[in-house]
């Protein structure tokens, strides 16, 4: 009788161990982004309801480091988003426009997954949104990186690392990007060279916001960022 309640006993706990243990997340990933935007360094969105115009026009080359959604390995996945905040992005979450470009090395599987992931990590309803398929090259060397789209016929972005007071850089912490859950820091840089032309969209800056940055973003709760959700 004594070994009947022991196992009983035994059941419980491991019932009760199942129930606390948080399950895994549906998806996850970590990556590595290139980004400029139209704003002037650094970037006012992160800490205002509007941009420094009334529009935010943006190239982000992203790789990702590791990942998953369900059984989908991201691990390797690059995709290129292009768009424009607009101005009801801190107001009323909507953006105006973006296009999604994927590599062509990023699976079909991947490009499924990482489309809801994507839409999820920005919380934003777009009054436009496209994708297409793009080559998407990103090298750096020194204190300079160079990104493109479609071989920089489609998009392209040639920035220059801040040096800071002491040369090694500058780095902006404990900063949210977008619902991403955690961050490495913001490393500055400035755009010698950022344009695009997707989709019908056309536009062409330099010196202006840029930085290169890696995020960890997962199913679940957003963190609340830019001032109301960018």
């Amino acid at each position: 009788m004594r070994s009947w309640k022991q196992i009983s006993l035994l059941a419980l706990c491991v019932v009760i161990l199942l129930a606390s243990t948080p399950g895994k997340p549906a998806w996850q990933m970590k990556a590595d982004y290139v980004e400029a935007c139209s704003c002037h360094l650094f970037c006012p969105c992160y800490f205002n309801k509007h941009a420094e115009h009334p529009h935010c026009e943006f190239n982000m080359a992203v790789k990702v480091r590791e990942g998953y959604s369900g059984n989908t390995n991201l691990a390797g996945a690059k995709y290129w988003l292009t768009g424009d905040l607009g101005d009801e992005w801190g107001t009323n979450k909507k953006g105006d426009w973006v296009v999604v470009s994927f590599d062509p090395s990023t699976n079909k599987e991947q490009r499924d997954a990482l489309a809801p992931m994507i839409l999820k990590t920005y919380g934003l309803e777009w009054k436009e949104l496209k994708v297409q398929e793009a080559p998407i090259q990103v090298d750096r060397a020194g204190d300079i990186v160079n990104a493109t789209l479609g071989g920089g016929q489609l998009a392209t972005m040639k920035l220059k690392r801040e040096a800071g007071a002491d040369g090694k850089g500058v780095v902006l912490k404990n900063v949210k990007y977008f619902g991403a859950q955690n961050n490495d820091g913001f490393d500055m840089y400035r755009s010698l060279e950022h344009s695009a032309n997707v989709q019908g969209h056309k536009f062409s800056y330099s010196d202006r916001n840029a930085f290169l940055i890696s995020i960890d973003t997962h199913e679940g709760e957003q963190a609340s960022g830019m001032s109301a959700g960018k």
